[in-house]
């Protein structure tokens, strides 16, 4: 159905609401049965990539030049690493630090949200290592001693690890407690319900299914709304200085 050039879908200097109804397919290397939705890449100046791989039954997923994680939305996945194979369910989740051979091959028709992102080493921390998990397992914390805004982090808080990703849940009604301005940039997928989302000076509804890219220094705040909670999966780079391999110890 044609909606005469309507959508909700936005793009800014600062950030990008990126709706279902504008997402194309592709294929890419190194996977065969797999259809990928390139959410935010460098060409938009991010400095990482975040994916949907789309799979079909036997479609497998290889190895990447940079550190993977997935989280997987439907489906079964069998995932394979070192030699040790592991179902993966949905809510489950795998940290793949770079180089690491895997590969993830599709027991059913299976959907997975993937960021990818080059390693950035600092001087004298450990190597980071692989993590498999399930996130119903990770205890939730209240975020800043609100009980209505529940947080879940799925990576190692480490020197070792250079970026974090958490699910944030808010109950109907909950909302940040203030508008964040900050370094890191964000990448965003609703995974239920809904609500609104301030970016820059932009507002705008949001529902399970979108994706938010956002910029470092994007102002941002989340407010939930409807009957049910809502529920995002979030990516932020974390632990590195912002001058990089310019500064010397």
């Amino acid at each position: 159905m044609h909606h005469l050039g309507a959508t909700r879908s936005s793009l800014k200097a600062d950030h990008l609401l990126h709706t279902p109804d504008t997402f194309i397919r592709t294929p890419l290397p190194g996977a065969t049965g797999v259809q990928f939705i390139v959410h935010v890449a460098p060409q938009l100046g991010a400095r990482f990539t975040q994916m949907t791989a789309e799979f079909e039954v036997d479609g497998t997923l290889g190895p990447t030049p940079a550190q993977r994680f997935l989280y997987l939305l439907e489906g079964k996945v069998e995932l394979t690493v070192a030699g040790r194979t592991q179902v993966i369910v949905p809510g489950g989740f795998a940290y793949l630090p770079q180089g690491t051979k895997h590969t993830a091959r599709a027991l059913t028709a299976a959907r997975a949200a993937l960021i990818e992102k080059p390693y950035e080493a600092e001087a004298g921390a450990p190597a980071p290592e692989v993590v498999i998990g399930v996130e119903s397992s990770i205890s939730t914390l209240p975020l800043m001693g609100d009980d209505a805004l529940r947080v879940r982090s799925l990576m190692p808080d480490g020197p070792a690890y250079d970026f974090a990703v958490n699910t944030m849940t808010y109950d109907p009604g909950a909302a940040l407690s203030m508008v964040e301005i900050h370094i890191m940039e964000h990448g965003l997928l609703m995974l239920e319900g809904g609500g609104i989302y301030r970016l820059g000076d932009s507002w705008y509804p949001v529902e399970a299914g979108d994706f938010i890219w956002m910029a470092p220094y994007c102002p941002q705040w989340f407010g939930a709304l409807g009957k049910r909670p809502a529920k995002y999966l979030i990516y932020k780079n974390w632990r590195r200085h912002p001058l990089g391999a310019a500064v010397k110890p």
